[in-house]
């Protein structure tokens, strides 16, 4: 079972949905607040803390890119219970992540029409077949920000250094097919200003 904590108003109507590990877990209150700064928007975030990275927010199988870890494939175990804590009748959800968490929730958008917005900073685009598959499937939710460092593909990994073409075709990918979809570009590396490239994700979608 994951271990769900929220911030914010119980009784918001909208409900950001974001996957979080133990040591980005002390961003998340920054996070609330700078999206509280930016907007006028009334929500409540649920976040749901992950144990197993590359597992927990794997929609498939790939080999490691970095370390030892492989990849597994328990996105779809992981979204089951993110769903069952997303199924009140009249409130809008809109789903979010950074890096391998960016794109489990973009990922999430092709599985179910339960979140209206995607809020996907610095998602791991590089992850083997993805841009495959948006090409092959249809996505149901009706918005999408994405953002990426402007020095996130010099990275040494060969595979981690397309995420920038990545990235540029999947906005190309959403645009083409009508979806309202963002592309914004970041200073620095992949490791800098992940709270504040979160809240630009939200604040972005909720205004």
């Amino acid at each position: 079972m994951l271990e769900m904590i929220e911030y914010g108003n119980a009784a918001a109507q909208t409900v950001l949905v974001q996957m979080a590990d133990e040591h980005s877990m002390d961003l998340i209150e920054r996070e609330v607040a700078g999206i509280k700064e930016r907007t006028d928007a009334d929500f409540l975030m649920r976040v749901f803390k992950i144990k197993r990275w590359n597992d927990e927010l794997s929609p498939w199988k790939a080999p490691a890119v970095f370390g030892k870890e492989n990849f597994g494939e328990g996105a779809k175990d992981t979204l089951e219970e993110v769903l069952a804590n997303c199924q009140e009748d009249g409130r809008a959800y809109y789903i979010g992540g950074y890096s391998l968490a960016g794109l489990f929730a973009l990922w999430s958008a092709y599985q179910t029409d339960v979140f209206s917005a995607v809020a996907a900073a610095s998602p791991s685009m590089w992850f083997p077949g993805f841009v495959e598959y948006m090409a092959e499937h249809e996505i149901k939710a009706g918005a999408v920000y994405l953002s990426l460092g402007d020095k996130e593909a010099k990275a040494r990994n060969p595979v981690m250094a397309t995420v920038a073409d990545r990235i540029n075709e999947a906005h190309e990918l959403l645009q083409s097919r009508g979806i309202k979809c963002t592309l914004e570009w970041n200073e620095g590396n992949h490791f800098r200003d992940v709270d504040s490239r979160m809240i630009k994700a939200y604040s972005q979608l909720l205004r």
